[in-house]
């Protein structure tokens, strides 16, 4: 059975089952009582709506038909599991409970309430047939009421300065809105963190009460607003004295160790394990010795100091002495100084399969200032079983790794950054890595990179990576009879990008707004910006110094040709929130790399776009769609399988996605299912004309023919810490093809035939269809 027909045949299968199974979801329900499966609200504005249903019980809130079908499938009536080690799926069905409905109920009048509307009643109606019920919660609101005059009373004068320093030019109350206590509420909690992060200390949210008075106007609801004063004494501010430090050992009471006072930082250090250093750490406690008190950076202490990744628990603790003022202790307690992670997954790709294995050493306190050494080894394989002879003859291509990265918890500079740590942990990255990369009678790779990088955080939505060093070498070999093929069908300039050996010295820069907000469900925008440029300085370098040339013209340097090109990619998403677990994301992904100088006409394979793949196009592979209508027809039989994932790159990427996400299950076996629908479109380009990819060059006024477009569907399964990821991309229009062949959606109920002509034409290369995706993480 082709691979469609089994996806529509299992889809069909499953839909049935569902019809089924959600036509007995009352199956389980005694004869004495009645299955919600409706909530209406009637009255209720519609802006409050999504607010109103979150008041409405979780016991009584209709099932998810899904839900419930799956649990009807694993129980028996009485509650118990068909099999017993099969844990919990679905969700039990939710019985009409009057006390549960009288509840909600209550809780939607009080909220109503809160929105201004101080009158309002509701009513809950329940109509039963056939032990299903529907629950109708009728409101009438009366007349909204609005906010008249404000009057303060500040008992606390110092505090009902901040008040009107801090707080009254921003408030939210205003005279003639209709009232809101959430308003209230958040006026009293910018108090709050105005007045503690102002320095005083005993400052306590309760100090400030608002009083409501509904019987001077009609409908009006005027304001009493009164600061404390606790005990008659006014509030005071504090400053931070004694600043001390303690590492203790895991699992071990504190040791009687003599701390050691630091001038330079002002604090008193005692480490119990003898590994950690005071400095590094110093940096980020920001509550420090002769500054006035701050809540905020009491917790911009907590959060960096955990960011360090060294340590397992953070205290702060306080104690008052006499002058209004502070000592503080901060008490850490590390994690394990060494890790040891190993990994491997199994690959199938176009028939072949392999398998990629990797370990990961860590040292998490390499230095004493909580430095992250981390060595990394790795090594992958891919068979094709279209080869003859034994396992070791069919190896398609082997790939090994191995590098080292030192993650240093600050800027690395020769001078200081104003509000260094403030709003993120920076960080200075050095690396280095090797990759020697072999595919069979085709090519052979060396790559070493070796890269410094700058990261930090300009605000709290906004992050920066400076990498100015970016020093790589690359020996790339062409078997001797693949090459020669390749020469006698004129692909020179393929052979001159793939065969050589070059230097590279560049520099990276990236901007990146948002990234914090990426798992939230919420309404807001993401982009990231780079702009990877890389021969600059030689190129000055060699004006300069006039360095010699090879027989085509590039410029040497320690007799191996540099690098010079220009690369700039952005992407843009637009996230949209609706209620329950409903979001829509709208992607744009685009890039353009220009080589110039002395490789004017060629971009190394490292540096190319590519299409497809899982966080792309996903009804195509990584690497098998495009350039423009290119068709992998023209080239030569023999040579198809070994330029496999080499002929299919471009200069130009444009790439669009759009997804709607949903929750299916919120229990099964112990993780959350969420499903979603997609559609990608775009492909990739070259800059110019190549021989290698006949129509593979971008041009305007073909733009619309030389768009890929694939739908799907996808299931992710949420495990709190980490989400697994199964996408099945179709394609839909194909731009290998022309005119109205590009619409291969046409296609899928004869593609035996298709698929067959198809084989014919691009033997060794097979069509499919769909294409499935699996991956840890959400694409975008």
């Amino acid at each position: 059975m082709t691979g469609y027909r089994s996806l529509l045949f299992f889809t069909s299968i499953g839909l049935f089952l569902l019809i089924f199974t959600s036509c007995r979801s009352a199956k389980y329900v005694e004869d004495d009582q009645s299955l919600v499966t409706d909530i209406d609200l009637e009255g209720v504005p519609t802006g409050l709506k999504e607010q109103v249903m979150q008041y409405v019980s979780n016991e009584i809130r209709p099932n998810s038909v899904l839900n419930l079908s799956i649990y009807n499938i694993f129980n028996t009536k009485d509650g118990r599991y068909k099999k017993e080690k099969i844990r919990q799926v679905g969700e039990p069905p939710h019985i009409l409970d009057s006390s549960l409905v009288d509840l909600s109920n209550t809780q939607i009048q009080r909220f109503l309430q809160t929105k201004g509307f101080f009158n309002a009643q509701v009513q809950p109606v329940v109509t039963t047939k056939k032990k299903k019920s529907k629950i109708t919660f009728q409101a009438t609101l009366g007349d909204p009421y609005y906010i008249g005059t404000v009057h303060y009373n500040f008992e606390d004068k110092k505090i009902g300065t901040v008040y009107e320093e801090k707080v009254k030019p921003h408030t939210a109350i205003v005279q003639g809105e209709q009232y809101d206590m959430q308003k209230l509420l958040m006026e009293r909690e910018n108090l709050f963190l105005s007045a503690k992060n102002l320095g005083y200390f005993d400052y306590l949210r309760q100090y400030m009460r608002i009083g409501v008075d509904t019987n001077q106007v009609k409908n009006q609801a005027d304001l009493s607003m009164t600061i404390l004063k606790p005990d008659s004494i006014d509030q005071q501010v504090y400053t931070i004295n004694d600043v001390s430090l303690t590492i203790q050992k895991p699992n071990t009471l504190s040791g009687a160790s003599v701390p050691e006072y630091d001038s330079t930082v002002r604090v008193n250090f005692q480490d119990e394990t003898g590994h950690f250093r005071l400095r590094p750490i110093a940096r980020y406690m920001f509550l420090r010795s002769g500054e006035r008190y701050s809540l905020r950076n009491e917790n911009i202490s907590y959060d960096r100091l955990y960011e360090m990744n060294g340590f397992r628990s953070v205290r702060i603790n306080y104690e008052k002495a006499e002058d209004n003022v502070l000592n503080v202790s901060y008490e850490l307690i590390p994690r394990s100084v060494m890790a040891n992670q190993m990994e491997g997954e199994y690959t199938f790709s176009s028939g072949m399969s392999g398998f990629n294995v990797g370990n990961t050493f860590s040292h998490r306190n390499i230095f004493g200032g909580s430095e992250l050494l981390e060595i990394k080894l790795r090594y992958g394989v891919l068979f094709d079983p279209r080869l003859e002879g034994d396992l070791s003859q069919k190896i398609f291509n082997n790939d090994f790794q191995v590098g080292v990265n030192l993650v240093v918890p600050r800027l690395l500079l020769p001078f200081g950054m104003h509000n260094a740590g403030e709003y993120g942990l920076p960080r200075t990255t050095l690396s280095s890595s090797l990759q020697l990369f072999n595919q069979d009678q085709t090519y052979s790779n060396r790559y070493f990179i070796n890269t410094l990088n700058y990261s930090w955080w300009q605000s709290p939505s906004l992050q920066h990576s400076y990498t100015p060093l970016v020093l790589e070498y690359r020996l790339g070999r062409l078997d001797d009879a693949f090459k020669q093929s390749l020469e006698d069908e004129g692909y020179t300039l393929y052979v001159r990008s793939n065969d050589r050996e070059y230097f590279g010295l560049g520099s990276q820069y990236a901007m990146t707004w948002n990234a914090a907000k990426l798992l939230k469900l919420e309404n807001f925008s993401y982009f990231k910006g780079s702009v990877d440029v890389s021969g600059n300085t030689l190129g000055v370098l060699s004006r300069l110094f006039n360095f010699p040339e090879n027989s085509s013209g590039e410029k040497l340097l320690f007799n191996v040709p540099y690098l010079q090109y220009v690369k700039g990619e952005v992407d843009y998403r637009w996230y949209q929130y609706f209620d329950g677990h409903r979001q829509f994301v709208l992607r744009f992904n685009g890039g353009v790399a220009v080589p110039y100088g002395n490789n004017s006409n060629l971009l190394i394979f490292e540096k190319s776009f590519f299409a497809g793949g899982m966080n792309g196009i996903r009804a195509w592979q990584a690497r098998t769609l495009g350039p423009g209508n290119y068709n992998r027809e023209v080239v030569r039989e023999e040579l198809r399988l070994n330029l496999r994932n080499l002929d299919q790159l471009g200069e130009i990427k444009l790439e669009a996605n759009m997804e709607y996400r949903f929750r299916i299950l919120n229990n099964f076996f112990g993780a959350k299912m969420n499903g979603a629908t997609f559609v990608d479109m775009g492909n990739v380009w070259r800059l110019r004309p190549d021989v290698l990819n006949p129509n593979g060059e971008f041009q305007i006024n073909r733009l619309f023919n030389q768009i890929a477009v694939g739908s799907g569907f996808g299931l992710r399964f949420d495990m709190d810490y980490f989400v697994l990821r199964l996408d099945a991309g179709v394609k839909i229009k194909d731009p290998q093809f022309e005119g109205s062949e590009q619409w291969v959606a046409k296609y899928w109920f004869r593609s035996k035939d298709f698929k067959a002509d198809y084989f014919l034409s691009h033997r060794p290369d097979r069509y499919n269809f769909i294409q499935y995706n699996f991956g840890v993480g959400l694409p975008f």
